[in-house]
């Protein structure tokens, strides 16, 4: 293992080791297990999106309402 000292690293160090390690977790999926509760949630949104009582909105849209604070 390389030690490092995580707060001598700048923002833009942190951010850089954080895409690493994250693009190195999404090669490797299957050895990240996912919660039993992802199911459980991922089954009452599709289930709700069934019975009208949600729906999906464009990801791009959602990106700007979020970054705008618009409700």
């Amino acid at each position: 293992m390389i030690p490092f000292h995580v707060d001598e690293m700048s923002v833009e160090e942190k951010l850089q080791a954080m895409e690493i390690l994250w693009d190195n977790l999404c090669q490797h999926e299957d050895d990240v297990p996912s919660p039993p509760w992802h199911e459980q949630v991922l089954q009452e949104r599709e289930g709700a999106l069934a019975r009208g009582e949600d729906v999906l909105e464009d990801w791009e849209v959602a990106k700007r309402r979020i970054r705008g604070g618009l409700g």
